[in-house]
């Protein structure tokens, strides 16, 4: 009796969804890998991306540190801290000498996922540091002495390629862009894509382009899906498989202060960040072009 074939099931990229294995429990764990979530464009799901696949990712069993390196502080507003209520932040740690990172970080209410956070104080950074020699490598000195603690460091950047930005990609091995769905997602692609490339050649050799992201889809829309399909024939194996359907549950979760994973587990969007979580660390296993990997 001849098997019949598997039928492949086409995903909203249009290509074949792959399989992608449960990773392996961690026997050891660190150095982290550094991954910058990045788009000049504001509203694209950077935050939601960086706290929920940080959530998955730690469900997965790695050590997680989020580095909120926005002034507004969504990141940490989104895990339930009032960011004008801290003592120090990640700006102290830029600013001030003998501050220690492990001073700063705090607690989540994921297991294993922890926070640097981050209040309008950070905005002041990008003026004072213009000055600094070595002003490029600021953020990755501060995070340096806590990247063997960890597995996975995911830094939420400001929408703006400035000079903030800049510091998170100098010190990242990865960047991860989230993109809308809309008109003005490939303009917006095209320039972190170019921003990478000249960090990459003049700053930091190992910095590769680790991913786009397709956030906010609608499928009934068919300009959700002619951006989508636009956004694939442009970057190919570039895109993840993986897609984030448009749902008011990222909303509220965010009003609770927690990752999706935790404030409605059976969702979709939960379940979508968790096959996020397993594609990131199989492309991270695979390599991706232009840099190295070290964890996952």
């Amino acid at each position: 009796m001849v098997a019949s074939p598997t039928l492949e099931i086409i995903g909203a990229t249009g290509r074949p969804i792959p399989v992608f294995p449960e990773p392996e429990p961690l026997l050891v764990h660190g150095p982290a890998r550094i991954a910058a979530v990045c788009n000049q464009k504001g509203g694209v799901g950077k935050t939601t991306t960086t706290i929920n696949l940080g959530a998955a990712l730690a469900e997965l069993g790695r050590r997680v540190l989020l580095v909120d390196f926005d002034p507004q502080g969504a990141l940490s507003v989104g895990l339930g801290i009032q960011p004008h209520e801290l003592e120090a932040t990640v700006y102290n740690l830029l600013m001030e000498r003998g501050l220690a990172v492990t001073d700063v970080i705090l607690k989540t209410s994921v297991d294993g996922m922890e926070l640097l956070p981050s209040n309008i104080d950070l905005s002041g950074a990008e003026v004072q540091l213009v000055h600094e020699v070595g002003r490029e490598f600021v953020l990755g000195r501060v995070l340096q002495p806590v990247v063997p603690d960890y597995d996975v460091i995911l830094i939420d950047c400001q929408p703006s390629l400035g000079l903030l930005t800049v510091n998170a990609l100098a010190c990242a091995d990865g960047v991860l862009v989230p993109l809308e769905c809309e008109y003005f997602a490939m303009r917006c692609v095209a320039m972190v894509v170019e921003t990478t490339e000249k960090v990459s050649t003049r700053i930091s050799p190992k910095l590769a382009l680790d991913g786009l992201l397709a956030t906010m889809y609608d499928s009934r829309t068919l300009h959700t899906r002619e951006v989508l399909a636009g956004v694939v024939e442009g970057f190919g194996d570039m895109v993840f498989h993986t897609v984030i359907n448009r749902t008011v549950r990222f909303p509220d979760a965010t009003v609770a202060g927690e990752p999706i994973t935790r404030f409605d587990p059976m969702s979709n969007g939960a379940s979508s960040y968790r096959e996020l979580a397993k594609e990131v660390l199989a492309r991270w296993r695979r390599g991706v072009p232009a840099g190295p990997v070290r964890a996952g």
